[in-house]
């Protein structure tokens, strides 16, 4: 017996299967349907989604990397640690293409990039 975690309305669920279950209860506990169509919809757009994923924590590596570099690289000349006025505008970028949530996102990239404040 293989005993599974799912989500389900904001709360979590356990969900039991049994060995030998049919291969629709099986992708309907995958995807959330049992509709085979749907299923194969969903496969194939969550592995669209894992492909972006991975490239968003690649690209988010890289950004890291390169501001570091720019910090370094600004101390190792004697400026300072940071530049408020460019945080700022990356903040406004942000809030202003993708919202609240932006600015969440921004601050996130912003830290990764020169560590806590």
């Amino acid at each position: 017996m293989m005993t599974d975690v799912a989500e389900s309305s904001g709360s979590l669920a356990r969900r039991e299967e049994t060995a030998g279950t049919d291969p629709t209860g099986a992708a309907a506990a995958r995807t959330g349907t049992g509709d085979t169509a749907a299923a194969e919809r969903i496969v194939a757009i969550r592995e669209r989604i894992d492909e972006i994923d991975r490239t968003i924590i690649a690209l988010w590596q890289e950004r890291a990397a390169l501001s570091q570099e720019v910090g370094a690289t600004r101390m190792a000349s004697g400026g300072t640690r940071l530049v408020l006025s460019r945080e700022r505008e990356i903040l406004e970028r942000f809030r202003r293409e993708l919202g609240a949530d932006g600015t969440q996102l921004a601050l996130l990239l912003l830290r990764a990039g020169r560590g806590p404040l």
